[in-house]
């Protein structure tokens, strides 16, 4: 009688055997948006950077040419967005379509901030959802899988036709700001939207919540207009998703001292897309501390001395591993 594989192991007519199965090899390549991650991420993985021509012709079209084999191979590309965030997506997109016809067994796409993430939705008559059309560009392009940090709304996984991992950067600003053992803290939702997500750190800091309420007016021209909840005395930590053009953070930090808040008040975002004249609206915030992540490069001019930046890379780096492995990421990205 034959022996039959099933699940990895060999059942035969004297019982089971164990078989060692082919681990596809792990490949790590990164676009140009953030090098300085990348290799962060390589480093920990201990894992090379994949060797990979990326350059532009004269006329500005975007070229690529894989510097290796990736047949078979479990590919993480690692790219983000910023600034030039239209070439950060067609860059990724070229990237991908080589991994795909270069026979790549699953593409897995390290996106620590996805780009349109926040038009989500039809707000006004006669507008597009181009959160849906990233999701559908990427899909498209040869992604078998996502890994991003804090999506504009956790309904947007539904956008994809793979698997999205939504990490979180809770528990990074959880230990940072457990380490400062600061006392009366409040975290303050920047807008009702942020309200979970202000009340999860709350908890895990063993704080008060309050809520700003905001009234957009047009794009990126935003009122704080309510408080609800006492922060008079209290050491308030601003806590959102992302920090654009910081109009509505540096207004919260000014109703804050209105209602008698601490003079400290911090400021904590995982996105720091800081566009335009962001930082300068941070400065005269005159903000105790403000901390982001590194899902995005801080170029040096708009770095602030009160500025810390916390690293998504081992968080990162564990995750690949885990994928790569098929070994679960809830012990992960759900402390």
């Amino acid at each position: 009688m034959s022996n039959l594989l099933i699940g990895g192991r060999m059942h035969g007519k004297n019982g089971i055997i164990k078989v060692q199965m082919n681990k596809h090899s792990l490949k790590l390549f990164a676009g140009s948006a953030h090098p300085a991650l990348a290799s962060a991420i390589s480093k920990l993985l201990k894992v090379d950077l994949s060797p990979i021509d990326l350059k532009k012709f004269a006329c500005g079209e975007i070229y690529t040419r894989l510097g290796e084999t990736v047949r078979d191979s479990d590919v993480f590309v690692i790219q983000t967005g910023t600034q030039n965030v239209n070439e950060d997506m067609m860059e990724l997109f070229i990237m991908m379509d080589s991994f795909k016809r270069s026979f790549a067994d699953k593409v897995h796409v390290v996106m620590p901030y996805f780009p349109y993430a926040r038009q989500d939705r039809v707000a006004s008559p006669r507008e597009p959802i181009s959160a849906k059309l990233m999701a559908d560009l990427v899909s498209k392009a040869g992604a078998n899988h996502l890994i991003t940090f804090t999506l504009h709304s956790d309904q947007e996984q539904g956008f994809f036709d793979f698997p999205v991992d939504n990490l979180n950067a809770r528990s990074l600003f959880a230990d940072y700001f457990k380490k400062k053992k600061l006392e009366n803290i409040t975290v303050v939702a920047p807008d009702v939207g942020s309200a979970k997500e202000a009340q999860r750190l709350a908890k895990m800091l063993g704080a008060e919540l309050a809520i700003l309420n905001k009234f957009r007016s047009m794009h990126n021209v935003s009122e704080v207009t309510h408080l609800v909840g006492n922060v008079a005395g209290r050491t308030c930590i601003l806590y959102d998703d992302l920090v654009d053009t910081a109009g509505s953070v540096a207004n919260g930090a000014g109703i804050l001292r209105r209602h008698r808040a601490n003079k400290d008040i911090y400021l904590a975002a995982t996105h720091a897309v800081l566009s335009a004249d962001a930082h300068k609206k941070l400065k005269k915030a005159k903000f105790k501390e403000i901390v982001f992540t590194d899902t995005i490069p801080l170029p040096k001019e708009k770095k602030l001395p009160n500025m810390e930046i916390i690293s998504v890379a081992p968080l990162l780096a564990s995750v690949i591993q885990n994928v790569h492995d098929g070994k679960a990421l809830t012990p992960l990205i759900n402390p």
